[in-house]
């Protein structure tokens, strides 16, 4: 990244303890605007409690977090959505039985001066919004539930940057989905990149991280091992850094780094 670039996020020297254990110690990871940073880690290596102190589902017990370079108070997900941070869970939470556009403005529907629902304004949002993220969709009349995987994750997208999301955790994207639409979120995500926007990748699929990640950051025990860009490691560097700790020559190591005799 720039030198001179300020991060969308930083994470500063965070920690959480939950009954005595520290579910994350001391961790530090940052996101560039237009970049997406896969976290990765065994299950409890702390990854997706870092990632919820982020979304404002768990305080924080120290440590600081910077968005913009300014620091940031979290400690709830309305407040990290008043930082344009928005998370696409895995389980996708979008409404099966309306459409796209009921489904994009959720909770925060649109009115006409006579107080009913602006179907009409709310559809060409949609449309709007949804043109810019996939050009090829044109089902935005039928229930949610009647779509594939992958356009059910541009309609979860969709919300998050039809409200101004300039950090994305996407926890999981691809888990259930066919090699076509793997690569349909694959071109969702470099469109949202091409846009500025930061993504925090959680994911255990490999490929997908070396596909669609520039940098990773690994967790270990709580502690993040160290950080690497993907066109400087090979898979078998990150699966070590993964499983034993051990850091290859071209990435940073963290304080959970293995130490070397």
């Amino acid at each position: 990244m720039l030198d001179n670039q300020t991060p969308l996020v930083e994470m500063r020297n965070i920690s959480i303890s939950f009954g005595g254990i520290h579910a994350v110690d001391n961790a530090s990871v940052e996101l560039y605007p237009g970049e997406v940073v896969a976290l990765l880690g065994h299950n409890g290596a702390g990854k997706s409690t870092l990632i919820k102190i982020l979304s404002g589902a768990y305080k924080r017990d120290g440590g600081d977090i910077l968005i913009n370079g300014e620091p940031a108070e979290i400690g709830n997900p309305r407040d990290a959505k008043k930082y344009g941070i928005e998370t696409i869970y895995q389980t996708l939470a979008v409404a099966d039985n309306v459409d796209a556009a009921a489904n994009l403005y959720l909770g925060r529907e649109l009115r006409t001066p006579w107080g009913t629902l602006d179907d009409v304004a709310m559809e060409a949002k949609a449309r709007e919004v949804m043109g810019r993220l996939n050009p090829n969709f044109r089902r935005f009349k039928e229930p949610v539930k009647a779509l594939s995987g992958g356009q059910r994750q541009s309609v979860a997208i969709a919300r998050a940057i039809l409200f101004n999301a300039r950090i994305l955790i996407m926890d999981e994207p691809t888990a259930a989905l066919g090699p076509q639409e793997t690569a349909q979120v694959g071109e969702l995500i470099k469109q949202l990149k091409r846009e500025g926007i930061g993504i925090f990748l959680i994911s255990h699929d490999i490929h997908d991280v070396f596909d669609l990640a520039d940098r990773v950051s690994v967790m270990k025990n709580g502690q993040v091992v160290g950080h690497a860009r993907t066109e400087d490691v090979t898979k078998d560097e990150v699966l070590g850094m993964i499983i034993l700790g051990k850091v290859p020559p071209k990435a940073i190591p963290g304080p959970g780094a293995m130490q070397m005799a």
